[in-house]
C-alpha cells in the first residue's frame, strides 16, 4: 500500500495508513480515512478519536490490542473530507483482502462512508446504526464515527453506547 498510486490521494500522503492491531481479531472497525495524525505518523485512529476509540473499547472491556483498526481509504483525502466514490473503490481490494485474512466475528464501521461501502446501502448512518447488516458473510454493526462524538456528544453520545452494548453482547455470546 505505500506505494500505491491507485487514485489521487496518494499524491498528498505523507505515510499510506494500512491499519493495525491483532491480525487474528474477532472485531474489526473500519473508518473512512486517515487524518492529518494518522498521515504523519502511518496509524490508524491516533488523534483525538482515536484517543475516544480506545476509551470506547475500553467500556466494553476490549483493548485496542485486541482488534483491528483499518479505514476504507489508505490515504488521507485532503482537509479530512470524505473519500471520494472512485477513491473508495480504488481501495477496495485491500480493505476486501484485509477482512479475508482477518476473518473477525464482526466488523464495526465507525461512520457513514464506512457503513454506505460496507453495507452497499446510500441510506445515511443514522438509518444504519444501530442492527446488524452483512458483508462477506461477516456481521456488520455501523455506528457513527468517534469524532461525530466528540463534536456533538449530546447528539451521539447515547446512541453510539447504546450500539458499542450491542457489540459486546453479541460477541459474548458469539465466544460461548
Amino acid at each position: 500500500m505505500s506505494t500505491c498510486t491507485r487514485c489521487r490521494l496518494h499524491q498528498g500522503r505523507k505515510n499510506a495508513v494500512p491499519g493495525e492491531g491483532n491480525p487474528r481479531a474477532d472485531i474489526l472497525l473500519v473508518g473512512e480515512g486517515p487524518g492529518a495524525e494518522e498521515d504523519a505518523q502511518g496509524r490508524p485512529f491516533v488523534g483525538k478519536a482515536g484517543r475516544l476509540l480506545t476509551r470506547m473499547l475500553a467500556a466494553i472491556d476490549l483493548a485496542r490490542e485486541e482488534v483491528f483498526i483499518t479505514n476504507i481509504v489508505k490515504c488521507r483525502p485532503p482537509q479530512n473530507r470524505n473519500p471520494l466514490p472512485d477513491e473508495a473503490e480504488a481501495c477496495f481490494p485491500y480493505l476486501r483482502r484485509q477482512i479475508e485474512l482477518v476473518d473477525p466475528l464482526v466488523i464495526v464501521c465507525l461512520g457513514g462512508p464506512a457503513a454506505q461501502r460496507l453495507t452497499g446501502s446510500v441510506l445515511g448512518i443514522t438509518r444504519l446504526r444501530g442492527r446488524f447488516h452483512t458483508f462477506l458473510d461477516h456481521p456488520v454493526l455501523p455506528t457513527y464515527h468517534p469524532a461525530a462524538v466528540l463534536r456533538f456528544p449530546e447528539k451521539y453520545k447515547r446512541p453510539v453506547w447504546d450500539d458499542l452494548k450491542m457489540l459486546r453482547s453479541f460477541y459474548r455470546e458469539s465466544r460461548t
